[in-house]
């Protein structure tokens, strides 16, 4: 095609190869066509509420429960239900959406794959492609990889369930124009993944399972229903066929988990504790907040207050209608030094029993390596159960909005701003050549890690805040230790890898936003600009 491939009404920046006629068929464009013509101007709506609501948090009103909706949250209703084959989700693996991983992560010891096109993946327009055709191939049981030295990876019998997430709605698809502006990604992702996908997936038993990601609203669940509604009954499909787990991972959406539930309860399973994304947003939605500054994000555990009551809250509300409670991500990675993988495991037992006994329903890690602690936990936990929708939490003292705002105390430390300079460059580095899922210093480390880091320092300089020594944090400081921990990751590294990488390019973004005097956003924002 040329290189203004265009439909009647949207245009495709890139040439279409063999690849993208696989996957945009005149079929799969008319299909997203619709939805991006019908969809977008509501989804814009949303993106500026949001920035309207923020601007009156840092005006000073702190986040609430809402008084209009108390109806929804005081008055007793379920979600419509959950399939068969979702019904048990003790540990859930992630990861984005390359083929050996989609081939490892459902060969392995879980019950759910989340495959991923958000925060794992760097959203350069091949890997979105081929992360199509591999979930295809995938649901089609029929993808195979193999590796430079002719090892064959296929999927064994009765791998996990698939789950895929699509973008969040912020983020835009700039490879495909409606009215001259990049489309939603989270409809691009959502079109593709149903349309070459829905038919097989409940031939077998299974359906059109999604992750919706940085929900911040019920307006904007409700925006998710109505896609959904649309979809079904374009395509003859029953109320409820599409099915939907949403991360609770921004501050402003803990506060209306029931309404979100509500909004999509023909649609929705259940809720997520998106903890890294959770303690990102809370660092962002009170910035102006001086107050509420969080200390070294190594200290920022699920013990604390802030965030035990938001665990808490999110089990005692979905269990109450009827849907999951999942808990959070275990980012460590098994090491081949048995005294560290010890220390792993260990540290991983003690966050994946917490969650157990608090009432989550499944958890999630980011490596097959820990499949078989976090199941052996849940098992355990579980019983004779698939699930803890029986743990109601009932007998909880109501949690209150001070609770899930409550100021976090710990110190903020040298090795801890040089830590988070060195994780937030090294990521940053990564998505811009266009890997989305990277180790570091044994943590998998995906966008929200990286936001952490550099939201943390930017709020410890703009709130002109000092280490424990007493040093000021500000911009001059920061200019030098990034200056001090390039040559520290260039030792690290290697010169051979930190030359060919784009290492000056990220020390300069991680520069530019960290340095800003207003937040930015997402740094997936900024970023996008140097990916292919």
């Amino acid at each position: 095609m040329s290189q203004q491939a265009t439909t009647t009404e949207l245009s495709f920046i890139q040439r279409f190869g063999a690849q993208e006629q696989q996957i945009l068929t005149p079929d799969a464009i008319a299909f997203l066509t619709e939805l991006v013509s019908r969809f977008t101007p509501q989804r814009n709506m949303l993106l500026a509420a949001r920035v309207h609501q923020q601007a009156q948090i840092d005006a000073g009103t702190l986040p609430d429960f809402i008084s209009e909706t108390a109806s929804i949250r005081e008055s007793d209703w379920k979600i419509r239900g959950i399939p068969d084959d979702l019904l048990d989700r003790r540990v859930e693996i992630t990861g984005p959406v390359e083929r050996k991983m989609v081939i490892n992560a459902l060969n392995a010891n879980v019950k759910v794959f989340m495959a991923d096109f958000e925060d794992s993946l760097s959203p350069a327009w091949s890997k979105l492609i081929e992360g199509q055709i591999n979930l295809r191939d995938a649901v089609n049981g029929t993808i195979t990889w193999t590796n430079e030295a002719g090892k064959i990876y296929q999927l064994k019998p009765n791998p996990a369930v698939l789950v895929c997430r699509v973008r969040g709605l912020h983020l835009p698809e700039k490879h495909v124009t409606w009215r001259e502006e990049p489309i939603p990604g989270s409809l691009f992702d959502f079109a593709l993944y149903f349309f070459h996908n829905h038919q097989q997936l409940l031939a077998k038993g299974s359906g059109p399972y999604f992750y919706l990601p940085k929900t911040q609203s019920w307006q904007e669940a409700a925006w998710w229903s109505e896609v959904f509604s649309f979809t079904e009954d374009r395509f003859g499909l029953a109320r409820g066929t599409i099915k939907a787990t949403l991360l609770i991972e921004t501050l402003p959406a803990v506060f209306q988990m029931d309404e979100i539930l509500h909004a999509l309860r023909d649609h929705i399973v259940g809720l997520n504790c998106g903890r890294w994304d959770y303690i990102f947003s809370y660092i962002k939605t009170l910035k102006n907040h001086g107050d509420r500054v969080l200390p070294d994000r190594q200290v920022v555990t699920m013990d604390k207050p802030f965030l035990s009551a938001y665990s808490r809250l999110l089990i005692k509300t979905c269990h109450r209608r009827g849907a999951f409670a999942m808990g959070g991500m275990a980012a460590f990675i098994p090491s081949k030094d048995a005294e560290r993988n010890s220390w792993v495991l260990n540290k991983v037992k003690a966050d994946k029993s917490l969650e157990a006994q608090n009432g989550h329903d499944g958890t999630w890690i980011a490596h097959p390596g820990l499949a078989d602690t976090a199941m052996a936990i849940f098992d355990q936990a579980l019983g004779e159960h698939k699930n803890q929708l029986h743990v109601t939490r009932e007998e909880d003292a109501p949690i209150t909005a001070a609770e899930l705002l409550a100021p976090c105390d710990g110190e903020r430390s040298e090795e801890g701003m040089r830590a988070n300079i060195r994780v937030a460059v090294q990521y940053i580095e990564a998505w811009i050549s266009g890997n989305g899922c990277v180790p570091i210093y044994g943590l998998m480390e995906d966008a929200a890690t990286a936001e952490i880091s550099r939201t943390s320092i930017w709020q410890w300089i703009h709130h002109h805040k000092t280490l424990n020594d007493g040093t000021p944090v500000t911009n001059a400081l920061f200019r030098q230790w990034l200056d001090e921990e390039m040559m520290v990751i260039r030792e690290e590294l290697g010169e051979h890898r930190f030359s060919n990488g784009r290492f000056n390019e990220a020390a300069r973004l991680m520069e530019q936003i960290t340095t800003s005097d207003t937040l930015i956003d997402f740094l997936t924002l900024p970023g996008y600009r140097w990916l292919a």
